[in-house]
């Protein structure tokens, strides 16, 4: 050996491509032991400025050159680098006669992509790319590793690996001792193609908790966290109105920006059914569409009476959003299903109506404007189509004024409306607005709002008598509406101490002044679910849209308490308004808690402990008895894997005029409890405990189970599967009452469900 030197660190740059590398790199290392003896700090050889291609940095503790056998040996903490990747090793020897570069010891190699290759020895190219290997693992930067016993680079780059595995778990414990991981793929040969980021298995078998239980074949996955097209992991369910049913579907990546997912759907007890999911991501925004195609006999109502032989049934649905500037978008949905009952058949939904929308907003920071309309499908086998209004257009345009005036903001509104129906009443609205409010601090601490609102309206109806509740049915023909609106608002705050904590108790007191109003003049299409509630006692209009207006004059008093204290928060609000003159027009049904001068009394408590208590509930009790009119509850006790949520509602408003606000009691429940660490136990019902008096159209018993579920669950970093049991106890046509099973499996970074 010759010439062997210890320094704090050298560094050599090298060109990598080519025989002047070699050449360079030699010159560079035959003057390094004169160099190095003549100076203690780090030296430092460049290669000629003229010398072509990428440059290699080359760092180590000790640098040896043998002349007799022409190899250069650097030892400990040996560093290469080139642009974004580098090379750790413990010792690197190059040898210039055949031009290998063999790096052994604890060897970590980290490619552009950011991916992690670790082994004990393995031979590098002069365009530093890694070549034979043994033992190594690679650690992909998208998530999993990938292990092998020996690799090879082949010629066009693409490295080959072979007996290797693959998972996505982790292969240590929170104290760093390896364990076996839940799930990995086997494989005979692996093709790992840095380049493209993509790695193909070759005889790949799926292992769960070291059982082999599924062969991949042409199994492929990104190392770059993209999708790669492939069969997805089948589904499994059993139900009692189709039978067993697989379903499976084929991702198909098309590009970076748009994809197709095709499915089929096979049972035993009814025709196969076909489905496609089409993705695409656009310059300006993005849009998917879905459907669903098959073929089967259905039942058309409640006495399940024979309605429709082999019927092509089917579902569309779709949603989009385009931003054209900063200010302008379009948002978009369609949802239509080929008749009523065969979302919940298949079990796609549960919902009773789907809607379609359509949506041109401009929003800046003092004005907005939206041209929209909607098309809604009603799915309650009780409900006529003909009745569904399809609002086309509406329109609604707000701008703030930037000046204010007498210190108060001013904010204009321009709104119309267009109700449309096959067999029911037309309604056309337009209205313009102005609103002024006000918002002062006193020197004692009170927040006093002043709130102005002028506007004037405008109908027009047609065929008022198709609408079966009178009062939603206005007047036929052209009518006008002035509506003026004065209100005052104080609030008064006071902070202090209490039970080792803040309180803050606020008094507040609201007087709102209006002229009477000809509401039954004009129809009732957007404000029919009245409710007296904590959320709208000071609301200056408390229906929920614009065809209904409370006029005359009311005061309305509140008090809000709130406590903070560690770990603990504790809120409570009640309230109640007075009327001072009884109304000429009843726009109020009896029952909603505002039809006499007094109204009931509302209000919310909420309790939080951390994240293991949240309990929120809402009531509303009758001014006269204190009798609960309504009864709402909410609340979620535990943990993130063992909890209990619970809600309870109960109308108990007896408004025996107006269907839309028919009493009704309704329990929720649901739960999880964990099994150690890894198992749980879940379930969920939904009962119905309205009674035949409370419900005279469709007589409830007083309990009525709608839907019930239990299931059992495995969760750890990497995989989850499990099974549930459901059971409905309703029938809608086609759509039967009965049980269904259904297995559900994933794993982690393998494109699985």
């Amino acid at each position: 050996m010759n010439g062997s030197r210890k320094a704090a660190r050298l560094a050599l740059r090298f060109p990598a491509q080519g025989p002047s590398t070699r050449a360079v790199l030699a010159l560079a290392l035959l003057a390094a032991p004169a160099s190095l003896a003549a100076q203690e700090p780090p030296a430092t050889v460049e290669a000629s400025a003229e010398q072509a291609g990428p440059v290699i940095d080359f760092e180590a503790e000790q640098l040896s050159y043998d002349k007799e056998t022409d190899t250069v040996t650097a030892r400990g903490n040996v560093i290469l680098r080139s642009d974004d990747r580098s090379v750790r090793a413990d010792e690197v020897t190059w040898d210039r006669g055949s031009g290998r570069i063999i790096a052994t010891g604890n060897i970590r190699l980290v490619d552009e992509a950011g991916n992690q290759l670790f082994t004990d020895q393995v031979e590098l190219t002069e365009t530093f790319e890694a070549g034979a290997m043994s033992e190594l693992l690679v650690a992909l930067r998208a998530g999993g590793r990938l292990a092998a016993r020996s690799a090879t680079r082949g010629e066009d780059g693409i490295a080959l690996l072979t007996d290797a595995a693959y998972t996505a778990c982790a292969v240590t414990d929170a104290e760093g001792c390896a364990k076996n991981p839940s799930w990995r793929i086997t494989a005979d040969k692996v093709s790992f193609d840095q380049k493209a980021s993509r790695v193909r298995f070759t005889g790949a078998m799926l292992e769960l908790f070291g059982a082999r239980i599924l062969p991949l074949p042409g199994l492929a996955l990104r190392t770059d966290g993209k999708a790669e097209s492939g069969f997805l992991v089948p589904d499994f369910r059993v139900s009692n109105v189709n039978g067993l049913e697989v379903s499976g579907e084929y991702y198909w990546r098309l590009a970076d920006n748009r994809d197709l997912t095709l499915g089929a759907y096979v049972f035993s007890g009814v025709a196969p059914m076909a489905s496609a999911k089409w993705r695409h991501l656009t310059d300006k925004g993005a849009y998917q569409i879905s459907g669903y195609l098959t073929a089967s006999d259905r039942l058309t109502d409640f006495t399940g009476a024979q309605g429709f032989q082999n019927e092509l049934r089917g579902y569309i649905e779709g949603n989009g959003r385009f931003q054209f500037s900063p200010e302008w978008s379009l948002t978009s949905s369609i949802r239509l299903a080929s008749d009523r009952t065969f979302l919940r058949r298949y079990d796609l939904s549960r919902d009773d109506r789907l809607r379609s929308t359509i949506n041109l907003e401009r929003i800046t920071d003092k004005s907005y404007f939206s041209l929209a309309g909607w098309a809604t499908q009603t799915l309650r086998l009780n409900a006529d189509q003909g009745q569904i209004p399809l609002a086309l257009p509406a329109l609604d345009y707000r701008q703030i004024v930037a000046d204010p005036l007498l210190g108060g903001g001013i904010e204009f509104q321009v709104n119309s409306l267009a109700l449309l129906r096959n067999d029911g009443q037309d309604t056309q609205r337009a209205f313009a607005g102005a609103k002024w409010d006000l918002r002062r601090l006193t020197g004692m601490g009170q927040v006093v709002t002043l709130t102005a609102l002028v506007r004037g309206d405008i109908y027009n109806t047609d065929n008022i008598l198709a609408t079966s509740t009178p009062s939603y049915r206005g007047t036929e023909g052209w009518t006008t509406r002035g509506i003026a609106t004065a209100a005052l608002d104080i609030e008064w705050p006071f902070v202090g101490e209490a039970f080792g904590g803040t309180q803050v108790l606020k008094p507040r007191l609201q007087i709102v002044a209006s002229p009477r109003l000809r509401n039954l003049d004009v129809p009732n299409e957007d404000a029919r679910a009245i409710d007296l509630e904590d959320s709208n006692l000071f609301a200056l209009n408390r229906f929920p849209g614009y065809d209904r207006v409370e006029d005359g004059t009311r005061v309305t008093w509140g008090v809000d308490w709130e406590l903070q204290r560690p770990g603990w928060r504790v809120s409570t609000t009640i309230g109640q308004s007075y009327r001072f003159d009884d109304p000429q027009e009843q726009i109020f049904p009896v029952g909603t808690g505002l039809s006499e001068r007094v109204s009931d009394f509302v209000g919310r408590t909420q309790i939080r402990y951390r994240d293991y208590l949240n309990l929120t509930h809402r009531f509303r009790l009758d001014k006269d008895n204190l009798a609960v009119r309504r009864n709402e509850i909410d609340a979620t006790i535990g943990s993130r894997r063992t909890y209990v949520e619970v809600g309870y509602l109960r109308l108990n408003r007896d408004i025996q005029t107006v269907e839309d606000l028919r009493d009704r009691e309704e329990l929720r429940v649901a739960a999880r409890l964990a099994i150690r660490r890894r198992w749980s136990v879940f379930g969920s019902g939904v009962f119905n405990l309205t009674d035949a008096t409370e419900d005279p159209i469709f007589q409830p018993d007083g309990f009525e189970p709608i839907r019930t579920r239990l299931g059992i669950a495995y969760a750890d970093d990497c995989i989850e599967f499990g099974a549930t049991w459901r059971r409905d106890f309703i029938d809608a046509g086609d759509a039967r009452r009965g049980n269904a099973f259904q297995l559900f499996f994933a794993l982690r970074n393998l494109g699985f469900r």
